[in-house]
């Protein structure tokens, strides 16, 4: 028996270049991590360190590819393929990459002169696509009605949390920087 295992290769679509490659190096850290207990995530998480040092800059950006546990992974990647392949549609593939490259240096800095330690996962790249998916259809410089449901839904929820003083270990920072980055990706860099 021959099964011809090509032609069931053309039913599929890598239909979101950045989204899916993301979403697959994204797994193969988290993947890499639990086999070696930790050990990943640990050499890839921002900390404090020499500026010298050029792990220092690329754990600005790899922290953005760990995540704690399944749950985190997944809570995290179910809103970014949801919604992340129609936004590298309407922004195109380069600049998704730009988008979600700045915002998780931008997260890692801010939470830099905040803690101690860095931060993990891709949250405040979710922030940043939902916040940058509310304001897809701006016209005529308009604030559409989504953004500020998205804000009061989301947004301010956050900054609640950040100063409750509750200590639930999530980077409630990095998901505020992530909805200003993508409100200044939609409305400042894309709307004009």
């Amino acid at each position: 028996m021959n099964i011809d295992y090509m032609k069931y290769i053309n039913y599929f679509s890598y239909n979101s270049v950045v989204i899916l490659s993301y979403f697959f190096i994204c797994l193969l850290v988290h993947v890499l991590n639990v086999i070696t207990k930790d050990k990943i995530n640990r050499f890839l998480v921002f900390r404090r360190g020499s500026i010298l040092n050029p792990m220092t800059y690329i754990r600005l950006i790899a922290s953005g590819l760990c995540h704690k546990n399944w749950s985190h992974f997944r809570n995290n990647f179910i809103t970014i393929l949801l919604i992340g392949p129609l936004l590298e549609e309407k922004y195109e593939s380069i600049n998704l990459l730009y988008m979600l490259t700045i915002t998780t240096f931008a997260s890692s800095l801010v939470h830099l002169f905040i803690y101690d330690g860095g931060a993990i996962g891709a949250s405040d790249n979710v922030y940043m696509l939902i916040v940058l998916c509310s304001i897809v259809n701006i016209t005529d410089g308009k604030i559409p009605i989504t953004l500020i449901l998205i804000t009061l839904f989301y947004i301010v929820d956050e900054i609640i949390k950040q100063f409750s003083n509750k200590n639930d270990n999530i980077s409630h920072d990095s998901h505020i920087v992530g909805a200003i980055c993508g409100f200044i990706f939609g409305y400042f860099i894309f709307a004009l």
